[in-house]
């Protein structure tokens, strides 16, 4: 068995267990649509999502429903792509002005593990499917 693939599943599904635990515990998780929500579901992340890119919105949109949740802290989770990072970047700073908490280091973690091998969040459960697959397989 490949014990770098059996301790790459483990660390992302220790981030993703860490990041359903900020959700339950009231922090929205913001990501792009509803392809994202359903993998996230499929991870076991049930709490208050909020869509960045779903009918229609555009970044005022966005800021006020994160305005109206009165969260003070958001769990940032957009797509690992070079569009993904400028639209985290981009909403980062305007959430921010806001005085709401921007948290990006589960996407950071994510990102660095999945690294070319997922390029959005909606990819994320059918690679952990994969990778479970390569590790029952050696």
């Amino acid at each position: 068995m490949s014990t770098h693939l059996k301790e790459k599943e483990e660390q992302i599904l220790q981030i993703l267990e860490q990041l359903a635990e900020e959700n339950k515990g009231g922090k929205p998780i913001l990501i792009e649509g509803r392809k994202d929500a359903e993998a996230l579901k499929e991870l076991g992340i049930n709490g208050q999502l909020i869509f960045a890119k779903t009918g229609g919105k555009n970044l005022l949109d966005v800021i006020s429903e994160i305005e109206a949740s009165k969260t003070s802290e958001v769990l940032m989770l957009l797509d690992f792509d070079k569009r993904g990072r400028e639209l985290t970047e981009n909403l980062k700073q305007h959430i921010e002005k806001i005085g709401v908490k921007v948290n990006v280091h589960f996407w950071l973690r994510l990102s660095s593990l999945v690294r070319k091998e997922v390029k959005d969040v909606e990819g994320l459960a059918k690679y952990m499917k994969t990778l479970k697959r390569k590790i029952g397989d050696s």
